[in-house]
C-alpha cells in the first residue's frame, strides 16, 4: 500500500506550539500507511525542515498570503493543486487564513479540507484602538482575522480545534468542530532531576529560582509585562533568573527592555533551541502571561515536567491537568504577580505523567486516532 499524503498548511515550520504539536504525530505516526508533505507561506529555512525532509516529507514554500489583495496567491496555489493532484487531504493550520488554501482546494474537489483551530482572539473594542497594551498595527490585524473567520467554514469539510476556547471562537458552537489534542510525548518531558542537575550547572544557576518561558517574540505573548513581572520579582529575590527559549519580531526589542529594567544580568535569551524538554528541567516556575492563546502546549509540556505554572486567565482552563498551575489576570500589576510567584513552593517536582496519559494528552493514543481519522478520508 502507498502512504496517503496529507498536506499540512502552515506560515513556516519554526518551533511554535502549533508547529510542535505536528511534529509530535509526524514523529509517531505510521509513516508507511500516512506521510505528511508542508505548504509553508515563508521562503526563509525553518527549524522543523531537516527533521521534515528526514522523515520522508515533503516542503513548499510559497510567499506570505496578502489578506487584502489574495488573487496573486490563489493563482500560484491553482498550479500547485493542478500539478500536484495527489493529495486527498488538506490540514489547514492558518486560523482565520484557512478561508485562502481550503478555497482553492475545494476548487480542486480535494474530498478532505480542514480547517484547524488554534487560538482564540479577543474582540477589539473602541477603547482597545487607545490602549497601550498592543499596537494599532496588531489591533489592525486583529480586525482583518476577525473578518476572515466569518469564510473559514465556507470551504472546510471538517473543522478541528485544540480545544474548546479556540473551537468556539473560530466556528461557533462546541457540536461543529472535533477537538484534536496538542498532545506531547509525555516521557520525554518527565521530571529527571539529573539531567536538571547537569542544566543548572551548564547555565550556572545552581541555587537560583529559575523562572521560565517558552513562546515566540510576538505581542500576543505579552514578554513586556513578563519582564516586568521579573523585575519585581528580583527586588524581593535577587537570586532568581529568567530563561526565555524561542525567537521573533520583538526578541531585539525585548532584550533593550531588559537593559532599560537593569536586569539584562538576570534574562537567558536563549533563542529556538533543540533541547527544549531538558532545558524544562532546569525551570522552578513556568510563567505565562499571554494576552490570548488556544491551548498552549507549553503549558502541557511544563505540567508533564513537574514545574509549577503561574498563567494568564485570558488562557483556556482546559489546560488545567494537574494542581501545579494558576491563573492570574494579566490587568493584576506586575508586583502581584511576583508576590504570588514567591508564594509557590517550587522545590517539590510532581510526577504528573498519569494525569497527563488521563487528560488524554499523551502523544501515542491521540496519533493513533488521527491516523484512523486520515485513513479513513480517502476514497480508494
Amino acid at each position: 500500500m502507498t502512504a496517503i499524503r496529507v498536506l499540512q498548511v502552515f506560515t513556516i515550520m519554526n518551533r511554535g506550539g502549533a508547529e510542535s504539536m505536528i511534529m509530535n504525530y509526524y514523529r509517531k505516526i505510521d509513516r508507511e500507511k500516512v506521510q505528511f508533505d508542508f505548504l509553508v507561506h515563508r521562503k526563509e529555512k525553518a527549524a522543523f525542515d531537516d527533521e521534515i525532509e528526514s522523515l520522508g516529507g515533503k516542503i513548499y514554500r510559497f510567499d506570505p498570503i496578502n489578506p487584502l489583495f489574495p488573487g496573486d496567491y490563489y493563482n500560484k496555489l491553482r498550479v500547485f493543486f493542478k500539478n500536484n493532484s495527489k493529495y486527498s487531504v488538506v490540514h489547514s493550520h492558518l486560523n482565520t487564513f484557512s478561508c485562502f488554501p481550503l478555497k482553492i482546494a475545494k476548487e480542486f474537489n480535494i474530498p478532505c479540507r480542514i480547517a484547524h483551530a488554534h487560538i482564540a482572539i479577543d474582540d477589539v473594542s473602541i477603547l482597545s484602538l487607545f490602549s497601550q497594551k498592543e499596537s494599532i498595527k496588531e489591533t489592525f490585524k486583529k480586525l482583518i482575522k476577525l473578518q476572515l473567520k466569518k469564510k473559514v467554514k465556507r470551504d472546510a469539510t471538517h473543522l478541528f480545534s485544540c480545544g474548546d476556547k479556540a473551537g468556539k471562537w473560530l466556528f461557533g458552537s462546541k457540536e461543529s468542530f472535533t477537538t484534536m489534542n496538542n498532545a506531547i510525548d509525555t516521557e520525554k518531558f518527565a521530571y529527571n532531576a539529573s539531567v536538571a542537575k547537569e542544566y543548572k550547572q551548564e547555565f550556572n544557576l545552581q541555587n537560583r529560582l529559575v523562572i521560565g518561558h517558552v513562546g515566540r517574540f510576538a505581542s500576543q505573548k505579552n514578554h513586556a509585562f513578563l519582564l516586568q513581572i521579573f523585575a519585581a520579582l528580583v527586588k524581593e529575590k535577587p537570586a532568581s533568573d529568567l530563561v526565555l527559549i524561542g525567537d521573533g519580531p520583538l526578541k531585539k526589542v525585548m532584550e533593550k527592555e531588559a537593559k532599560s529594567l537593569s536586569i539584562d544580568s538576570n534574562v537567558h535569551f536563549l533563542g529556538v533551541r533543540a533541547d527544549v524538554p531538558e532545558l524544562f528541567q532546569m525551570f522552578d516556575i513556568f510563567v505565562f502571561p499571554s494576552f490570548y492563546e488556544g491551548l498552549p502546549v507549553t503549558l502541557i509540556e511544563a505540567q508533564a515536567a513537574g514545574i509549577k505554572v503561574l498563567a494568564s486567565d485570558s488562557i483556556t482552563t482546559e489546560v488545567s491537568l494537574t494542581d501545579d498551575i494558576e491563573f492570574l489576570s494579566i490587568d493584576k500589576p506586575a508586583e502581584l504577580w511576583a508576590n504570588k510567584i514567591l508564594e509557590i513552593d517550587a522545590a517539590i517536582k510532581n510526577d504528573n505523567t498519569e494525569k497527563i496519559i488521563k487528560g488524554e494528552y499523551d502523544i501515542v493514543s491521540n496519533t493513533q486516532k488521527i491516523q484512523k481519522f486520515y485513513m479513513e478520508q480517502i476514497k480508494v
